[in-house]
């Protein structure tokens, strides 16, 4: 027991400074690897064997195929890039309109909101109003349908 372990003296602070910036560029080379991995199979304009040659340059040669794939491609790997992600924030919005409802049905406010101004123009009566009323807010059948059966058949 006459072995001491000073672990913190023996490993001083530029050492463990240069460690950790080494092990942060090491972590950022993987992901580059991984980025450039993702852009070769997304690049719409690359035939198969182009990425095939492309994938086995980086896996095989991971360091020289990295950098050489960043020096030939990489300003075009930041435009697909921000065209996919444009891509995609279009389709989202895209979804967002349709679930929201903007150019679905009408809602029974909306058809209030008509009757009341035929009614203020003085095509309809106030007592077409009140029966065309009850069907748009009893949701009973479509109701521009049954507003103008409504009105066809109490006009005569």
């Amino acid at each position: 027991m006459s072995a001491q372990m000073y672990l913190a003296y023996d490993y001083p602070l530029l050492s463990a400074f240069w460690t950790m910036l080494w092990f942060f560029l090491w972590i950022m080379w993987f992901i580059l690897l991984f980025r450039i991995i993702v852009d070769i199979f997304r690049d719409e304009d690359m035939g198969g064997w182009a990425k095939a040659g492309w994938l086995a340059l980086v896996i095989l040669l991971p360091f020289l195929g990295v950098f050489v794939y960043v020096i030939a491609r990489g300003k075009d790997m930041g435009r697909r890039e921000v065209a996919q992600a444009r891509e995609q924030q279009m389709a989202f919005d895209s979804y967002i309109r349709e679930t929201a409802g903007g150019k679905g049905a009408p809602s029974s406010v909306d058809e209030l909101a008509k009757l009341s101004e035929i009614r203020a123009r003085g095509d309809i009566t106030d007592d077409e109003f009140r029966r065309a009323k009850e069907l748009v807010l009893s949701d009973f059948g479509p109701p521009s349908a049954d507003k103008g059966s409504v009105t066809s058949t109490s006009g005569r």
